[in-house]
């Protein structure tokens, strides 16, 4: 296996750089084939690039906060962290950029430094969604609040391709998130989305209901970014309740104590499998480099799985598979288009 080599934004999240040092040690540590360079003030990436092997600093003085509009931070910084990791990759010095810090800055900076997939109108912000009931693949997670129905038509290709290389489903299914199943069900807008993608989507079995991200029936589920990103945190809120419910009530009495130690093992296994923690962050598909955008209260064990993550991107070379799967559209609707040309003839 080859070296990977990728950048992590050492001041990215609410509780950096502590943790994001750690959380790059433990990944250094995992895996032996990758090589991170490290942005941020020199004061902090550079003694902890010296004392570890297969680390390069990189510094970068400026940092974007969380408060700050995206899109004139990152023009205005150049010399921030986040910034400077998009253009090493731009550079083709790095394949791969991961930052738990602003995530609209992080995708402008992906969209306007590393640039966009040729034949890409929106990158999505995309990422498989864990459930005891198995994984989907969901997109967009908050990219692009206002979306026309090309959009999602791209966000459901650019999420089959991602299921393809994470689930390793051949032919994933794609449903479109909405109030119903039936067809006519929704706004103007989804019934709009649903008739394109009826007819541009491979395997579009129809609507899918809330309830199906977590009781799964779809590989992918596509809507706009700003109901994917209210869906998730719904989602993400109602499980930390239910998991906040299940451990009060096995320590609400002894029996329920005795209870709580015989499936112990069962229910660790159960939070392990749907914990955002093991998942590290969510993927921006459609920019012409591997970006991962990790959660803002990220802990060190986050970051880890954020690093590692992205060089599972990389050697699943995602950006590859998504021009690869444009150039094979194209060139069949340019094929199309000269039949019907002949045939009209």
């Amino acid at each position: 296996m080859s070296q990977v080599k990728l950048v992590v934004d050492a001041m990215g999240g609410d509780d950096a750089p502590d943790v994001v040092l750690e959380g790059v040690e433990q990944a250094l540590l995992e895996d032996p084939e990758i090589f991170v360079y490290l942005t941020g003030p020199a004061k902090i990436v550079v003694p902890f690039a010296e004392g570890h092997e297969r680390c390069e600093a990189v510094p970068a003085e400026e940092v974007i906060g969380m408060g700050e509009h995206p899109a004139n931070a990152v023009r205005k910084k150049k010399d921030s962290s986040i910034v400077v990791g998009c253009r090493l990759v731009k550079e083709g010095k790095a394949a791969g950029f991961y930052s738990a810090g602003s995530t609209g800055a992080c995708m402008s900076a992906a969209t306007l430094v590393i640039g966009r997939i040729k034949g890409i109108k929106r990158p999505a912000i995309v990422s498989v969604i864990p459930s005891p009931a198995g994984k989907t693949v969901f997109a967009d997670m908050g990219a692009n609040a206002d979306c026309k129905p090309e959009y999602l038509v791209q966000f459901a290709l650019m999420g089959r391709v991602y299921a393809q290389a994470t689930l390793g489903v051949d032919d994933p299914t794609v449903g479109l998130l909405n109030i119903g199943e039936e067809e006519t069900k929704g706004s103007q807008f989804a019934q709009e989305c649903h008739a394109v993608m009826k007819e541009q989507v491979p395997n579009f079995i129809g609507n899918a209901e809330g309830k199906n991200i977590a009781l799964g029936g779809f590989d992918v589920i596509v809507t706009d970014g700003f109901t994917g990103n209210v869906a998730l945190k719904t989602f993400e809120g109602a499980a930390k309740a239910l998991l906040k419910g299940v451990k009060e009530a096995l320590r609400s009495s002894l029996k329920a104590k005795i209870g709580g130690l015989l499936i112990k093992d069962a229910l660790k296994d159960m939070m392990a499998n749907v914990s955002t923690e093991e998942f590290g962050g969510a993927q921006l598909l459609g920019v012409r480099g591997v970006c991962l955008i990790g959660h803002g209260n990220s802990s060190a064990r986050a970051i880890r799985s954020g690093v590692l993550a992205t060089a599972r991107a990389i050697r699943q070379d995602m950006p590859g598979r998504l021009s690869a799967e444009l150039d094979k559209i194209r060139a069949a609707q340019t094929a199309q288009r000269k039949k019907q040309a002949n045939d009209n003839d």
